[in-house]
């Protein structure tokens, strides 16, 4: 079996470099052969990829979040794009919106939102979107303007029935461990409501760590106890269902099989 993490903050589970390749050898080893770096700042991307950009089975991410709203850096459009045309950056982000932290105001957010859509659709990239507090303005927003490469719903939170409305789009829906919290109804029912061929697994690490690993630091390589989680809720099994996580994860960042 092998897995595919699509959304990981190496960078913030480790700042030294040597812990970094750490993680990714230690993700290999867990079977989590694909990791998607991820990173909140141009400056963070910079670093990381720095680090990381050899390394086989990583690939990257470059945008802005919403956390740097107010400061997103000097000639950022154009640090973005050129840094869209790197080896193994295979998405632009993470970007969206975020009213729960009240970063900037919401205009400006939504405003640095549109232009990484744009930027996206321009540079024909899939785009990785954060989304807390913010439902109906990402789907408003993405209603018109989602790139043609299409985006994913990162470490979803919403419910079902906003499912349904984003499956209308060009959307995939992608998990993390929060997932395998028993109070976590919401995400239960909303993966249960999904066709499979729109579900990605994150770790979204060192954030939202799997029940299992409760009071650790998240790792990429925990990512296959919450695909168990997952094949025992769909009643699949975890082979067929990694196979097919595998499978979408390569369709939405186009990379082979």
């Amino acid at each position: 079996m092998q897995f595919f993490d699509t959304h990981a903050h190496i960078g913030l589970i480790y700042e030294d470099p040597i812990e970094q390749l750490r993680v990714v050898q230690e993700a290999k080893q867990a079977g989590v052969t694909r990791i998607v770096s991820i990173c909140n700042s141009l400056h963070d991307f910079s670093y990381v990829y720095g680090n990381l950009k050899s390394v086989s089975g990583v690939y990257h991410a470059v945008g802005v979040a919403p956390s740097e709203v107010n400061n997103p850096g000097r000639d950022w459009i154009k640090t973005v794009e050129e840094n869209l045309k790197l080896p193994n950056v295979v998405a632009l982000g993470e970007t969206g919106l975020d009213y729960f932290r009240k970063f900037g105001d919401k205009r400006s957010q939504i405003e640095l939102f549109i232009t990484q859509l744009e930027l996206a659709e321009k540079m024909n990239m899939p785009v990785i979107i954060h989304n807390r507090d913010a439902g109906k303005d990402i789907l408003d927003i993405l209603s018109e303007r989602i790139p043609s490469a299409g985006a994913v719903l990162h470490c979803y939170s919403e419910d079902a029935e906003y499912a349904k409305k984003a499956l209308d789009m060009n959307l995939y829906f992608s998990f993390a461990g929060n997932l395998t919290y028993r109070n976590a109804r919401n995400l239960h029912e909303t993966v249960l409501n999904l066709p499979l061929e729109r579900i990605l697994i994150e770790s979204e690490s060192p954030f939202m760590v799997p029940a299992q690993f409760r009071g650790k630091r998240n790792m990429p390589s925990y990512i296959p106890s919450t695909v168990r989680f997952l094949a025992e809720m769909l009643e699949i099994d975890m082979e067929e269902l990694a196979a097919q996580l595998w499978k979408n994860s390569c369709a939405f960042f186009r990379l082979s099989e």
